[in-house]
């Protein structure tokens, strides 16, 4: 199967990261992580990978193009994939080739050592790959991948400790950036977060053997586990038989997990730091409306992930929340290939607008984010001809204004439209009659912290929006990459 075409509505928003998932002490695990996989599909719909482990088989992996549902729900597959514990991983590539992922590419990553086999799934992004698989390839490694994550298996090749767990540490400790990597041995699954937990992962008890290891809750509902808590920042937990246990092979740093998980990547269905992200959103859409009311006639969502704002700004605003567009819920990644005049028809593949609903109305369109700004032109466009009278844009984060070099694919600072206009000339060149833009302390106090952002020691890493990296980028700044001047 081909990899997915890329189409005009998903060009213009932060594409996901990825998904890990790992079970140990269940019969057939791989089925589990199969199920957990497509509950994290929103995460990455490029490809996906399962390793699992058997005693009288050994490690065994698949790895597919495509859905979940489409590669790991059918018997040929899974018959392949035997034993009580597994590994998986779906991917949007963040590193590494772009557009035309090569199966080398799909993680979990496996390495044979001395000691026994390890597969290595990761979530996130490492600022120090490019130095690092220089100095790696000096040294005698042959990379197969183009991937920064297969860094960490010859960065374990070249530990001198004695076990793989110990290895593991070795190698994350050289490691720069964003990473919640999920592990298996013969007899273990680990898990492991950076020190400032930027990228999420969580524990759960399956039953009263089995553990699992997951990037959000909403996977472990999926297979009936209970959830138990967030790994922590720094933490590691390696897991065998029915115990867990827990190492801190980091120096402590003060956490810095992505606020925009609580924006746009999470399931709405997930709980972060104990609180739902449903909740986190519909208050940012509190906080939105509060921030920057409008007379309006109706609040429509821009679906699916503007919906839970748009509801919050309504509460709060007391203006009737309406579905004032329709989103094509069979419009998949892998739509025909793009003609011109297909690509003309832009956003209408995927959305459309209730006619009916919208006319003569003065409409609040709440949508998630603006980064290019394309999309939201077409949509404005759209809700014009159905014959709106006033369109105004409340955006629920502040501008994306800086790209992300921890785990999420944005566009160079040049093309993200934050980067090269105020809020009056994005308002204009979009061509709405009004655009506003949640603040950073709005958004701190929707996500739970009542005095908004604290300069000094702000508890999310922000920087897409503040250009205020927790880490620094030295791969990007190697390439002339130019930090955010110290205010």
């Amino acid at each position: 199967m081909r990899p997915f075409l890329s189409h005009p509505f998903d060009d213009d928003k932060l594409k996901e990261e990825c998904g890990i998932f790992g079970v140990i002490g269940v019969s057939d695990a791989a089925n589990f992580v199969a199920l957990g996989l497509h509950a994290l599909q929103h995460r990455g719909q490029e490809a996906g990978g399962i390793v699992s482990y058997h005693p009288d088989h050994g490690f065994n992996s698949a790895r597919r193009f495509g859905y979940v549902r489409d590669n790991f729900t059918k018997a040929d597959v899974m018959d392949t994939l035997p034993g009580q514990l597994a590994i998986g991983h779906v991917r949007y590539s963040t590193a590494g080739s772009k557009g035309a992922t090569a199966i080398r590419d799909v993680q979990p990553f496996f390495g044979e050592f001395s000691m026994g086999g390890c597969a290595v799934a990761h979530n996130g992004n490492l600022t120090n790959a490019a130095a690092l698989r220089r100095e790696l390839i000096e040294r005698g490694s042959i990379f197969q991948s183009s991937s920064d994550s297969e860094c960490i298996i010859h960065l374990m090749a070249r530990s001198i400790q004695k076990n793989l767990s110990e290895r593991i540490k070795d190698a994350l400790r050289a490691c720069e950036g964003a990473f919640s990597v999920v592990a298996m041995t013969r007899t273990k699954l680990i898990g492991v977060r950076d020190s400032l937990g930027v990228r999420p992962l969580v524990l759960g008890r399956i039953g009263d053997s089995g553990w699992a290891l997951s990037s959000e809750t909403c996977a472990l509902d999926i297979i009936g586990a209970e959830f138990v808590r967030e790994i922590e920042p720094g933490e590691m937990v390696v897991i065998e038989g029915n115990k867990v246990i827990s190492t801190r092979p980091f120096n402590p740093s003060p956490s810095r997990f992505c606020i925009f998980e609580q924006v746009y990547f999470s399931r709405p269905d997930s709980i972060i730091g104990g609180r739902s992200v449903y909740e986190t959103r519909r208050q940012i859409g509190v906080e939105l409306a509060r921030e920057a009311p409008v007379e309006a006639d109706l609040v429509c969502p821009v679906p699916d992930s503007g919906t839970p704002a748009a509801i919050g700004y309504s509460q709060e605003s007391g203006i009737p929340y309406a579905m004032g567009i329709i989103r094509n819920q069979y419009m998949g990644r892998t739509f025909i290939e793009p003609t011109e005049s297909i690509r003309n028809m832009g956003v209408r593949l995927k959305l459309n607008v209730n006619r009916a609903l919208v006319k003569g109305k003065r409409v609040i369109l709440v949508d998630d984010s603006v980064v290019r700004g394309t999309t939201s032109r077409k949509i404005k466009d759209m809700i014009l001809e159905a014959g709106a009278a006033e369109v105004h844009f409340r955006i629920a984060s502040p501008p994306t204004a800086w790209p992300c070099f921890y785990g999420v694919d944005t566009p160079e600072r040049s093309k993200l439209l934050a980067a090269t206009m105020s809020e009056d000339e994005m308002r204009d060149w979009i061509g709405v009659d009004s655009l506003k833009f949640i603040s950073l302390d709005g958004l701190y106090r929707a996500a739970g912290e009542a005095g908004g952002r604290d300069p000094l020691a702000p508890r999310f890493c922000d920087a897409c929006f503040s250009g205020d990296y927790p880490v620094a980028p030295s791969d990007k700044i190697a390439e002339g990459f130019e930090m955010k001047a110290a205010e």
